[in-house]
C-alpha cells in the first residue's frame, strides 16, 4: 500500500470492504456470521496446533526424564516409560501431526473454501464487509486515531 495518501483519503473506507450496491443488510449479516464461524474454526485450529506442539514437547521431556531415571539407577522404571509412552500414538494410529493434517485436509480447508464461495456469490468476494460497516458506524469521523484506513 502506498504511503502517499492524503488525510482525506484516510476518512473514506476502502473499496475492498464496501458493500456491493444490491446486497441487503440481511445478506451482509448472514455472510458475516459464516465468516465469524470460520474465525472460530481458525482459533480451534490454533488450539489444535498448540496441542500438537505440547504433545511433542512432552514426549521430548519424557525422554529426558527417562534418561534421568536411568542415570539415577532406576532402569526398570526408565525402561517401562520408554517402551510404553515415548513415541506412543495419542489417538488410534496417530501422532498429533497426523491429527492436524487430517483436520486441515478434511475440515479446515473445506470450511475455508465454502466460506469463500459464499462471499464470492453474495458480496463479490469482499472480506469483512460486516465489520467494515460496524467500524464506520462506531468510529469518530475526523478524529485522529479513528481513520477509516491506514
Amino acid at each position: 500500500m502506498s504511503n502517499n495518501r492524503t488525510s482525506t483519503d484516510r476518512q473514506t473506507p476502502s473499496p475492498d470492504h464496501r458493500r456491493p450496491p444490491t446486497v441487503s443488510d440481511e445478506s451482509i449479516s448472514a455472510v458475516g456470521k459464516v465468516s465469524e464461524a470460520l474465525e472460530t474454526i481458525e482459533r480451534a485450529r490454533g488450539h489444535l496446533y498448540s496441542f500438537h506442539q505440547l504433545i511433542g514437547h512432552a514426549d521430548l521431556q519424557l525422554g529426558e526424564a527417562v534418561d534421568a531415571l536411568r542415570n539415577a539407577g532406576h532402569a526398570e522404571q526408565a525402561d517401562r516409560l520408554n517402551s510404553e509412552l515415548i513415541g506412543r500414538n495419542v489417538v488410534d494410529g496417530r501422532w498429533s501431526f497426523q491429527i492436524v493434517e487430517e483436520f486441515d485436509d478434511l475440515y479446515w480447508s473445506e470450511f475455508r473454501s465454502h466460506e469463500q464461495q459464499v462471499r464470492e456469490e453474495l458480496q463479490d468476494g469482499k472480506r469483512h464487509v460486516f465489520e467494515a460497516e460496524m467500524k464506520e458506524s462506531r468510529r469518530t469521523h475526523g478524529k485522529p486515531g479513528h481513520e477509516a484506513t491506514p
